[in-house]
C-alpha cells in the first residue's frame, strides 16, 4: 500500500508537469516540437526528466514492498523520491533558474534510486 501512496502522488505531479506544458504550448502557438522557446524547452524536460526517473523507481519501491522491506524505509525512500522530483519539477516547470531545486531535485532522486536499486540487489542475492 506504500507504493501506491507515492505512485498516487507522482502521478499527481507528472499531471502537473503535463499542464505546465500544455499551458506554454498554447501561450506561444508551438503545437510541435519546441519551436526554440525556452520556456517550453525548460517545461518539457521537467516533463520528460519525470519520466526517465519515476517509472523505474516505482517499480523499485513496489518490489521492495512485496519483499517485505520494512514500511519505515519505505516512506524514507518513497518520500525522498518525491521530494526530489518536486524539487527538480519546481526548478525547471516553474522557475526560470533554480539551481538548488535542480541540483538537489536530482540528488536526492539519484540517492533514492541507488539505495532502491542496492537493497533490491542485496534483498535478491540474500534469496539465493
Amino acid at each position: 500500500m506504500t507504493t501506491l501512496l507515492y505512485a498516487g502522488a507522482l502521478g499527481l505531479v507528472f499531471l502537473i508537469l503535463t499542464i505546465r506544458v500544455i499551458q506554454q504550448r498554447g501561450a506561444s502557438g508551438i503545437n510541435l516540437g519546441d519551436g526554440g522557446d525556452t520556456t517550453l524547452i525548460r517545461r518539457i524536460r521537467a516533463h520528460a526528466n519525470f519520466v526517465e526517473y519515476v517509472p523505474i523507481s516505482l517499480v523499485l519501491l513496489g518490489l521492495l514492498e512485496t519483499q517485505g522491506l520494512g514500511n519505515l524505509w519505505l516512506h524514507v525512500l518513497g518520500a525522498t523520491l518525491l521530494l526530489g522530483r518536486l524539487l527538480h519539477g519546481y526548478a525547471f516547470a516553474f522557475s526560470d533558474h533554480s539551481p538548488i531545486g535542480r541540483t538537489g531535485g536530482i540528488a536526492l532522486t539519484l540517492l533514492s534510486m541507488s539505495s532502491m536499486a542496492g537493497l533490491c540487489l542485496w534483498m535478491g542475492l540474500s534469496s539465493l
